[in-house]
């Protein structure tokens, strides 16, 4: 799949789930799905905030941010 292919591409450097559907101009919904098929077949991997609940990354949200002002 042409999407896969592309999500794998931009995968190379590490990135958000929002970050990706916005460069992608896809839902986040079907990023997620798609994402989670990638992880299974061992094609990336799939990290946390590194964070416990209730710990925001401010970073993270700043991407997350930037990602959604951009679609």
């Amino acid at each position: 799949m042409p999407e896969m292919r592309a999500i794998v591409e931009l995968c190379r450097r590490m990135r958000t789930v929002a970050e990706i559907a916005a460069l992608l101009k896809m839902p986040l919904g079907v990023v997620r799905v798609l994402l989670s098929d990638l992880a299974d077949q061992g094609k990336i991997r799939v990290y946390g905030t590194g964070h416990g609940p209730g710990q925001p990354d401010r970073a993270l949200l700043e991407r997350v941010l930037s990602g959604l002002r951009r679609l």
